[in-house]
């Protein structure tokens, strides 16, 4: 191996226009690296290009062109043979000068110049390297306005190529623009740019120099948006870079800072904090492995992250969450009782029913716990018999409210994609009740809604079934929780818009309103204690007697708790109070004849005095959300065609009653002693008081019947004489709802005697002794034992008695 340049001729013509060449040149094929343009570089002195040429057969070709005025042709090899016939060369080629070459083993070292284009005319494939003939491509154009424009374009997109791109100089640039060939313009900007190796051989081949710069045009064009778009990604990336490295000094400085404070991490100290949280919360498997899943994610996480909250706040939830964490029942079943007692009145059902639960759970300590359905009018004490049963048993107390709730992820809670999810009110209360046993009371439950968010009495179905609450699934939590051992208790107003299956899953428990004197022992008991607490005077300021309360009840009040009894009393405390702190020191004996002073006028007075002896007005008894009701049936007729008018904002049943009432009458008219006359020549008007009030329901239908038989009878109705039963076509009389509830209302309105279907006899056990006393119950079987009962001619003797009535 040769470590010396040799030097080839140095009287080598520069210029093609004098060059004259031999018949045969040395040949090199190249398949790849890069592509030497003529006159490069093109301004004096000549800095030729460096090349290294491989191989026995090119070292050879190098070697025998120094013999020759050091002058060799250069082809670009299109296909990668190792023979390389003419079709498988490009035809144009570059004349290539060598300046001086040195041999190193199987390849040489050239400092070569490129002197023009040539065309291969005849390839000869002769020992030890390819020879062949050529010719010189002559590219001299005219500059004419186009091709002016095209240099101007071509410069100004290499001057953009040159600034965007990193290993170029802009003296490289500033040469291009003094540059005056069109042809030599080409070359030279095509030979420093990094066009593919098939451009620039396009580029070569292109004889034309006007053809030459379009074409170099929309290669510079294509190159510069990739130029642009990588350098865009490039400041893109390094901003990122730069953006996270600034975080991580920052970071590492406050970290040094802290350590010279004597202060921790606070991102480390904290997820160190969930670590211990999870061991300690002894969740189940399932709830373990998703927290210390999302504990590993947050760790990972910069605590600047929007997704660093989301995180934290879900795995704040799960280790919160009393998985294993209760309150210990107290088993005392006669404590129990005794605290039942202390805070309600009556309620003996419900009080046996948690007594029961006490006594089993003593006996199997790993029962489920009950779910219960208090149903019942406002003010008797639903909820806060809850708040006795949590007492009773030493548990937590936890409560929602479900009155217009319409939205199912109330109860399920929303999935962690949505933006401030959480979880539903379900798991919030037993957070916030801190065990997994608690008392839950789901408040109004028949006032659940439905709309396009989903039906949540539907979500409610797996809450309250004690064979799948034990894996309750919330939506943001996504792991099962066990609520097996929530007691759950419900109230509701009325049964009726609670969904069946949801029914099916409650115990239901009914809880009826109170009579007068049981409000009396309420009042004294504790309603009056709490209202003078309340306002801030005790026994040597105010006193009630027992007759002044009874007219705050039957005057002031009409309902079936206790709530607006507790109202009005609370406002007798007030004005007392009211004259303690004006001055008034003595005791105020509360007395009937001074209630007017603290209330004002009477608000309820009873109409069934004022109705006695009318002819087609009955009195009828009713059940509704707030407990019993009476109402008056009156019927009228006018000259007609003998239709039927049911007026006072009635419902299809009730209507459907009244119709089936008058079918009947008519049907037995003759029997009655009324003419077939009255119903043709004559329309009937039945009219149900209170018209602002919606009514419906079965069981006026023999209230109806009465009223329509004295019309048409002109017999009055016995006084202070209520009814209440479903009558059908053939006049049987069946049974009907609420019948505590509308005898507690007969008392109140100051009836004496209710006529009631045989079929409920048996319900009377469960009407209070104070009201059994007071009223005189008639049971029936069928429509014509409630005419002989209930009109005046009957009782006077001038109809048959009915044949077996039974009476209390």
């Amino acid at each position: 191996m040769s470590d010396e340049f040799h030097r080839g001729s140095s009287d080598a013509p520069l210029d093609s226009d004098e060059l004259s060449l031999p018949e045969k040149l040395p040949i090199i094929a190249m398949s790849g690296g890069t592509i030497i343009y003529p006159y490069m570089p093109p301004v004096p002195p000549f800095m030729p290009a460096y090349i290294q040429f491989a191989g026995r057969r090119a070292v050879a070709a190098v070697e025998a062109a120094m013999l020759t005025e050091s002058r060799m042709v250069c082809l670009f090899q299109t296909s990668n043979v190792d023979e390389p016939t003419i079709e498988a060369m490009s035809p144009v080629g570059t004349l290539l000068y060598i300046a001086k070459y040195k041999r190193e083993d199987d390849s040489a070292l050239a400092f070569v110049q490129g002197r023009a284009r040539v065309k291969l005319v005849e390839l000869m494939d002769e020992a030890p390297y390819l020879q062949g003939a050529v010719e010189v491509l002559h590219d001299d154009g005219v500059v004419d306005v186009d091709t002016e424009a095209l240099m101007r374009n071509a410069v100004n997109l290499f001057q953009r190529v040159v600034k965007l791109s990193s290993n170029m100089q802009d003296e490289i640039a500033a040469i291009a623009t003094e540059i005056a060939s069109p042809g030599r313009l080409a070359d030279y900007i095509a030979a420093i740019t990094d066009l593919k190796l098939e451009d620039k051989q396009i580029l070569l081949e292109t004889i034309d120099p006007k053809e030459r710069l379009e074409k170099l045009n929309r290669f510079l064009n294509h190159e510069l948006n990739v130029l642009e778009l990588g350098n865009k990604i490039q400041t893109d990336a390094q901003a990122e870079i730069s953006k996270g490295q600034r975080e991580y000094f920052l970071r590492e400085q406050l970290k040094a800072i802290q350590k010279e404070l004597g202060e921790g991490d606070d991102q480390a100290e904290e997820i160190e904090e969930f670590r211990e949280r999870i061991q300690e919360a002894q969740m189940p498997e399932a709830a373990e492995k998703a927290a210390t899943k999302e504990l590993d994610r947050l760790e990972k996480m910069n605590p600047a992250a929007a997704e660093y909250t989301v995180a934290r706040t879900y795995l704040d939830w799960l280790v919160s969450l009393p998985w294993q964490k209760s309150t210990e029942d107290n088993l005392d079943i006669s404590r129990a009782h005794k605290i039942l007692d202390e805070d309600h009145y009556d309620l003996e059902k419900v009080k046996d029913r948690i007594l029961e639960y006490l006594a089993v759970r003593r006996l199997k300590p790993d029962m489920k716990g009950p779910i219960l359905c208090f149903v019942g009018p406002p003010g008797v004490g639903k909820t806060s018999l809850g708040r006795s049963i949590a007492r009773a048993l030493g548990r937590q107390f936890v409560r929602i409210a479900l009155g217009g709730v319409r939205d199912e992820a109330e109860i399920r809670g929303h999935r962690r994609t949505y933006v401030g999810a959480l979880p539903g009110r379900i798991i919030q209360q037993i957070r916030q009740a801190e065990s997994n046993n608690p008392v839950f009371m789901l408040d109004e439950v028949d006032k659940l809604g439905a709309d396009f968010r989903g039906d949540p009495s539907s979500a409610l179905l797996e809450v309250l079934d004690p064979e799948q609450n034990n894996s309750f699934a919330d939506h943001y939590l996504d792991v099962p929780f066990d609520l097996s051992r929530v007691m759950f208790i419900t109230t509701a107003n009325l049964l009726d818009p609670i969904p069946p299956a949801l029914q099916d899953r409650m115990e239901v428990l009914e809880l009826p309103g109170y009579t007068a004197e049981e409000k009396l022992y309420i009042a004294r008991q504790y309603l009056i204690p709490r209202q003078m607490e309340q306002n801030g005077i005790d026994e040597s300021r105010i006193e009630f007697d027992d007759a002044s309360i009874m007219r705050v009840i039957r005057e002031y009040t009409r309902e079936a708790g206790v709530r607006n009894l507790e109202r009005e009393l609370g406002t007798i405390c007030r004005k007392v109070a009211r004259g303690v702190a004006e001055g008034n020191e003595g005791l105020t004996k509360i007395s009937p004849e001074i209630i007017s002073d603290f209330l004002g006028p009477f608000k309820f007075y009873s109409e069934v005095a004022e109705r006695i002896g009318e002819i087609g007005v009955c009195t009828g008894l009713s059940w509704t959300a707030y407990g019993g009701e009476i109402l008056f049936i009156e019927a009228t007729a006018m000259s007609g065609e003998g239709k039927l008018t049911l007026t006072g904002q009635l419902g299809d049943v009730m209507k459907e009653s009244a119709q089936a009432a008058l079918s009947y009458i008519r049907t037995h008219a003759k029997e009655h002693g009324i003419p077939d006359s009255f119903f043709a020549k004559n329309d009937i008007h039945i009219h149900v008081p209170a018209g602002a009030i919606p009514k419906d329901g079965p069981s006026a239908g023999i209230a109806i019947l009465t009223a329509i038989t004295s019309l048409a009878t002109k017999q009055s109705v016995v006084p202070r004489l209520g009814m209440t039963g479903e009558i059908t076509l053939r006049g049987r009389v069946l049974a009907i709802g609420g019948l505590k509830e509308k005898l507690l209302a007969a008392k109140r309105a100051g009836l004496t005697t209710v006529v009631i279907p045989k079929r409920n006899e048996k319900d009377l056990v469960e009407v209070p002794e104070e009201v059994k006393k007071d009223l005189k119950f008639i049971c029936v079987e069928n429509a014509e034992e409630v005419l002989q009962v209930a009109l005046e001619k009957c009782r006077n003797g001038e109809c048959e008695e009915p044949a077996n009535p039974s009476t209390h």
